[in-house]
């Protein structure tokens, strides 16, 4: 029977945990430097499609 890969899941977590993390301290310092919501929600919406395009190389991890 086939084992469970549990550090892939843990790595997938982490990677979530660390994106979400990035985009709070973005919206922090875009809210400090007084932009708009519209903005700012631009700016997370180009984050997520720049963060979902495919990568063929492995992480040099």
């Amino acid at each position: 029977m086939a084992r469970q890969n549990y550090s892939y899941e843990k790595r997938q977590k982490e990677l979530a945990k660390k994106k979400k993390k990035e985009e709070k301290k973005q919206r922090k310092l875009d809210a400090k430097a007084g932009l708009s919501e519209e903005a700012i929600s631009e700016n997370v919406a180009k984050e997520a499609l720049a963060s979902k395009a495919p990568s063929d190389q492995p992480s040099q991890v």
